[in-house]
Formats: C-alpha cells, structure tokens, sequence
C-alpha cells in the first residue's frame, strides 16, 4: 500500500523501521514503536466496527496518558479525525465542541465523562462512548472500556488506504471566545506544525524518508504541556516521527520536582514546558541544586512566551543549554523561533511564508505594521464556520493564500518579526488563551451585574490573570467570591476573574464596544 501523510501511514513508517525503539512513556506504561502502532491499530478496528466512518469525527477527552496518543493515531487509521477536547471544559464548553465538531464517538476518562453525562440529550450525533479508566466511579450508560474494545479489536491490518488530504482538526477559542475547530489536510499540518520529520533542519520530500529517522541515535523529550493542545501535541508528534522517546507528564497539577525526576529518570535531552507558569517553578526548583538536569540539550516552550528573567534563572543552573521558544497558532502552524524582544513583545525568526501584510495582503515595509500571515502549508478554514473562514483566510491578487487569524506584528530590518498583540485581545494565562468577550457574558449573567469589561493583567506566576471592571444593579452589591461562584458552572477554572474593580457604571466607547484601555486605567488607578 502506497504511503501518505496521512499520520497513521508516517507512525506506520516509524514501526516498520524501527520496531524496538521506545516511543512512548506515560506513568507506568511504557510502549515501543511497534506497541504503540498495533494498539493503535486495535482502537482503529475498534472504531470501524463501533461504525465511525472516514471522514467522521472522534473526539478525545483525557488528560496525558498512553491512551490519548493511542486513540488519536487510531481515528487516523481508519480515515477518521480526532478532535482533541479541553478536559477543563465544563459541561456547557463540552456541548459547544461535540455539536459544532459533530462527533459520532468519543474517547474519554471516566471522571470527565460524567459532565458529558448532563449533555448527552443535546448530543444527536454522538452514538458511541469509550471509557478510559482514571479511578473515576460514574456509570456511563452505553459505554465500552477502552481496554476490553482493544482486547476484542481485529488484527493490525486491513485498513483502507489513506491520503494526505485526510483531515486534521485542532480546535481553538475565537475571537468572539467560542472555540473554533481549524481544519488542515494531513500533509499541511505535517510541514505547517510537526517539523517536516526533521524540525530543526530541511524537512523529508516524501513520507518513505521518514524511516532514516529510525536508524539515527534517538532523543528523549518530556512534554509537559498538555497534548490536548497544539503546543504539545505537536511536540510529541515532532518527536516521534523524528524516531525519539517521548515522556508524557501525567500530573494533574504541575509539580516542577516532578518534572526534573522524569528528566533525570529517562535521560531527557529536551524538556517542553508552557511559559513562565512552567518554567519559573523549574528554575527555582533547579537552584535547589537536588535534581540532575546535565542530559538537557534544550527547553522548549509552546503556548506562553519565556521572559527573560525566566531564561537567566535556567541559564543560571543550565549555561550551555538550548531555548526552542517558538511562536505558533492553530491556524499558522509553527512560524519560527523567539531570537528576544523588547519589553511586552516577543521577537521571532519565522520561516519562509511567514510575513507581515497590511489590509490590501501586501508585505509591509521593514519597520511597518500589519497583521502576521503565512502562506504555504496552512489551514483549509474553521470547520462548520464559512463566515470565520472568510474573515481569516484570504487569497492576494496574484493567487497566494493566507492565513491572517490576527496578530499584530511589526516586520523589522533584519528579517524579523515582532510582535505585538492580539487584535482579540487574547487573555494567555499559564498557556490558556482566554477571550475576554466570553467572561464578559458570564459576568453579565448574574443577577447583580449590570455590566462588565474583561482584561488580563500582568501576573508574576502565570504571565497573565484575568481580571473584570464590574457594575452592579442598582442596590445590589457583588463580590469576587459571589462572581467566581456564579461563573464556575458555565467556565474553566482557568476562565474565572481573579481580580475585580466595583465601578458605578462601565464606560464604553461611541459604538457601545467595550473599552478596554479605559478598563486597565481603572485596574492602574487602583494600584493593581
């Protein structure tokens, strides 16, 4: 069978070549290249039989585990597309991403399950449920544990042949705060996000070059980003189709101790962190000088840029080590690495189709402003929103096509870009992008909130906290406790105001849109 970009067939490529190798650690489970490629094979047959068809969408909702990794190239296996799924979601977040990805199975933990449980009603589509284990206790009507489906799947083979126009969906919040699905073709996101099968040189010409991989010494790489996330999942797929070993960091919290005995345990050679919410704990945990960091070539980060101050405590501890900051977007891939910035931005060497265009898709100057774009292998659009495709994805006058999602950026002399801000006014707190729109509206929903404005504040630990500007009712009175109760039904943990400033009334501008400078001048005002 001829092979394709299709994940499935490049992990394929990696089992034939190098069988033996480890692939994938996760706790106590340990799995090879050949291990992690028939269970995958197994979850395929499983989900053929449960009647998922190519094409159709798998949902996947679990913290770290084998099993993630397992389920995902699974659904590839069979044609199918794995739609990753936040597991802080609450039951409201989790109806929006199963109807509008139109899920017909899904793949998830016991214990998270059960606020899918309070939705099902308002699932139609979704008609087959697979139950992870995590020591959860709820009864999931209907459903099949995941290791008696794999147990009773057929052998690893007879599988329809793929292509690399099959579908990869990694789904994102938008800048009107619902998360939207960016749908890309296989081969576009294989060279857009996960490195070409070589990421830090020239990318493979074909899907057969990836088995050379095998035969070179492998990396070990502990991810602790969530791979429910594009910054981790595309470092764990970067890693195995470069024929490397990856940890998975299985905590559900944070621990930086943690993370440096799975360094020193399995001789990490680069450690994926999120920002300074992850790397911060790190370096004062490395100053304790307790932990054996010396197999660390690199500290990659995803999601949340690294300050500066964050680097020299790691340079402190690790001089000679590498930094792979890289900038990235669900709907860009993965554009370059950061080479610095000034102060409140960040600076970023982008690859070849990345620049800086201005309202008519036209470069910009060296010293200009635009919007960050980049042509090439990018996305085909949002999937089930043509009007969101329409206003990020356009097409110049001579035919190329862009991805424009909204970054503001400046192109500089020497190649560079810096940039500036989110057009949405993105909140990134520890990694998670939070939309302050959304929050706005959950505020609004309480009995005693007039109205309200959403920012995000600087924070030592997170980079950023989201803070609101809030108007009670007349006569009544609101607190930060009474707002985060309210809100903790409809929102993640991570959504919810951890600052607020009483004002008699919320000032907006001449169209009635939020004002947000004036938003932060309160917060200043008070000293915050």
């Amino acid at each position: 069978m001829a092979r394709s970009y299709n994940l499935a067939d490049l992990l394929e490529i990696m089992a034939e070549a190098g069988p033996d190798r480890p692939a994938l650690v996760a706790g106590d489970r340990r799995r090879t290249y050949r291990e992690l490629d028939e269970r995958a094979s197994r979850a395929g047959h499983h989900l053929a039989g449960a009647g998922v068809r190519p094409g159709e969408h798998v949902a996947i909702l679990a913290c770290n585990r084998v099993e993630w990794i397992e389920a995902m190239f699974g659904a590839f296996k069979i044609r199918a597309v794995p739609v990753p799924v936040n597991f802080r979601y609450v039951a409201a977040e989790l109806r929006h991403v199963l109807a509008d990805s139109d899920a017909v199975a899904l793949i998830g933990e016991r214990a998270l399950l059960e606020a899918v449980g309070e939705i099902r009603a308002d699932l139609p589509r979704l008609r087959h449920v697979v139950v992870l284990e995590d020591g959860g206790t709820a009864e999931i009507p209907g459903a099949v544990e995941y290791e008696k489906a794999l147990a009773a799947a057929g052998p690893p083979d007879g599988f329809p042949e793929r292509s690399g126009d099959d579908r990869y969906i990694m789904y994102t919040g938008g800048t009107t705060g619902s998360p939207k699905g960016v749908e890309w073709r296989c081969e576009d996101i294989f060279y857009g996000a996960l490195g070409g099968g070589n990421p830090l040189g020239e990318p493979v010409g074909a899907p057969e070059e990836l088995a050379a991989n095998a035969a070179q010494p492998g990396l070990s790489v502990v991810d602790c980003a969530p791979v429910m996330h594009g910054a981790g999942q595309w470092v764990a797929l970067m890693a195995l189709f470069h024929g490397s070993k990856v940890v998975l960091y299985t905590g559900r919290a944070f621990d930086a101790d943690e993370a440096l005995r799975l360094v020193a345990e399995e001789r990490a050679n680069v450690l994926m962190l999120v920002g300074d919410v992850m790397a911060r704990p790190v370096a004062e945990a490395l100053a304790g000088g307790a932990h054996d960091a010396s197999s660390l070539l690199a500290i990659a980060s995803g999601g949340a840029p690294l300050t500066e101050g964050v680097r020299e405590a790691l340079r402190a501890r690790l001089p000679d080590v590498l930094f792979l900051d890289n900038y990235g977007a669900s709907e860009t891939g993965a554009c370059g690495p950061s080479v610095g910035g000034r102060e409140g931005t960040a600076r970023f060497q982008v690859k070849p189709g990345v620049t800086v265009l201005d309202d008519d898709l036209r470069v910009v100057a060296p010293g200009g402003i635009g919007r960050l774009a980049r042509s090439g292998h990018i996305p085909l659009g949002y999937y089930n929103d043509p009007a969101k495709t329409a206003s990020t994805f356009f097409t110049d006058a001579e035919g190329t096509r862009w991805s424009v999602p909204g970054d503001f950026a400046s192109l500089e002399e020497d190649g560079t870009i810096t940039l500036l801000g989110r057009g949405s006014l993105v909140i990134n707190t520890g990694g998670e992008k939070v939309y302050p729109e959304e929050v706005e509206v959950a505020l609004k929903d309480h009995p005693g909130v007039e109205d309200a404005v959403v920012i995000g504040l600087p924070d030592e630990r997170f980079g950023q906290r989201v803070a609101a500007v809030v108007a009670p009712r007349p006569g009544a009175e609101v607190t930060l406790e009474a707002l985060v109760g309210h809100c903790r039904g409809r929102l993640a943990g991570y959504k919810l105001p951890r600052q607020i400033q009483i004002v008699d009334a919320v000032r907006r501008t001449a169209v009635g849109k939020s004002d947000y400078r004036w938003a932060k001048k309160v917060f200043a005002e008070a000293g915050a």
